[in-house]
């Protein structure tokens, strides 16, 4: 396929596809397909409810249409499946929606076609799970009637500097050809290169272990934490008196959460187990990471019963339920770990994230967020998220939220060590 005759289709429309679908919509024809029609009316008055794109970049990219209908997908020869792989409740790698839309594209699909795969997923998925779909519902044959790429997306929500066209794009194709093609093709956007991957496995296995490396290094400073904690340490003293060293990583404890680090490596060590290995250091990592909303509420409890605050019937607030700071993705927070602990010991809690869908969080994990946090109200705090927001409201202003006697726990740094009553 000549790189000019492509005729462009990006499949989920979510934090990783809109984006995507945005760019080359400003270089080339796109029709950008969703499942959600509420996603696809949202986007057709020129708003991202993600925040990822904006309605002046959302406005320039003139060659992008937007559908529900499989239908306006006949016309494409070329579809980028950009839908999330989540985990299921027991830890499972989920392919519900990959299989979904493999279906989408199936139907379709035509000789010469070629779909390209950015959801992060196990090495072998994109071989052995996804082509079977496309061959059973277009009764094409691979390689031989339509051809497959794979290309992991590396979106970091609420990142306004690493975007789409600024993050370096691995590559790879099922025969050489189609590999040089999808090269090309993500060459006309991402203005700082791409790297082609030697096989659709190698990419696979190199954006499964991205996030995996980084789970395991905050897998080792939270642990370091436990410790120094234990001994009545600062740890981030400690971690910036080590940082003094060229070569430290700079990890920082906390909640991981995300629709990568908290999920991705569970992708790799499914794999793993269905080849026979046990994955011990990845699985030990996720554990104790699983493990810190519980610790944090345990160190909250153990304070407040020092300031003989009375622990059953308190009332909490947790500023953020946000995954991470300055972006309203709520997709596998950790916060929720924090707020389950806490009525487990019957504490009244309360959420205030200004940065999340009210709607979205009560439909996600049944928590109604609060709009107002009023003054002179709470027996504990915590900053779990480090909005901008609440960073510039300053220690004066959030103590004030709490009651005289009140425990301040600061899990993001957000404050001065003297200015909490907890570090992580």
């Amino acid at each position: 396929m000549k790189i000019e005759n492509i005729k462009l289709a990006i499949i989920g429309l979510g934090y990783v596809g809109l984006p995507l679908a945005v760019e080359f919509g400003k270089k080339r024809a796109v029709v950008g397909f969703d499942i959600n029609q509420r996603r696809i009316d949202e986007l057709v008055s020129g708003n991202d409810t993600t925040l990822e794109t904006s309605p002046h970049e959302l406005a320039a990219a003139r060659e992008l249409s937007f559908t529900t209908d499989p239908e306006h997908l006949k016309n494409c020869n070329c579809f980028i499946i950009t839908v999330p792989t989540p985990i299921d409740e027991y830890k499972r790698p989920d392919l519900t929606p990959l299989i979904k839309a493999s279906e989408t594209a199936g139907k379709v699909l035509k000789k010469g076609d070629i779909v390209i795969y950015e959801s992060t997923v196990y090495p072998g998925c994109t071989e052995e799970d996804c082509v079977p779909v496309l061959e059973k519902f277009s009764g094409l044959k691979f390689n031989q009637d339509f051809y497959c790429g794979y290309s992991p997306e590396r979106i970091n929500p609420g990142d306004k500097e690493h975007r789409v066209t600024t993050i370096r794009k691995v590559t790879s194709g099922s025969t050489p050809v189609v590999a040089d093609v999808v090269d090309t093709l993500y060459n006309e956007i991402v203005v700082v290169g791409t790297h082609k991957a030697e096989s659709i496995k190698v990419a696979e296995a190199a954006k499964v272990i991205e996030n995996t490396q980084r789970d395991l290094n905050i897998a080792l400073i939270n642990e370091l934490a436990l410790i120094f904690n234990k001994m009545g340490i600062d740890t981030e003293a400690v971690l910036k008196a080590a940082g003094s060293k060229w070569n430290f990583l700079p990890f920082r404890p906390g909640l991981v959460g995300g629709h990568c680090i908290g999920v991705d490596p569970y992708y790799l060590t499914h794999k793993a187990q269905a080849i026979g290995y046990h994955p011990e250091i990845i699985l030990a990592g996720r554990r104790l990471n699983d493990s810190m909303g519980g610790y944090v509420v345990a160190q909250l409890v153990k304070a407040m019963t020092k300031k003989r605050i009375h622990v059953d019937g308190a009332k909490i607030l947790v500023m953020g339920l946000a995954f991470k700071e300055n972006c309203p993705d709520l997709r596998n927070t950790r916060v929720v770990d924090i707020v389950s602990e806490l009525k487990e010991y019957n504490c009244e809690v309360d959420v205030y994230d200004p940065w999340v869908s009210n709607t979205e969080a009560q439909h996600e994990y049944g928590i109604s967020p609060i709009q107002h946090a009023n003054t002179n109200t709470y027996d504990g705090i915590i900053l779990a998220v480090a909005h901008e927001q609440f960073k510039s409201m300053g220690a004066t202003n959030i103590r004030n939220l709490g009651k005289s006697t009140c425990v301040l726990y600061d899990l993001k740094y957000l404050l001065e060590a003297n200015e909490s009553d907890l570090r992580l």
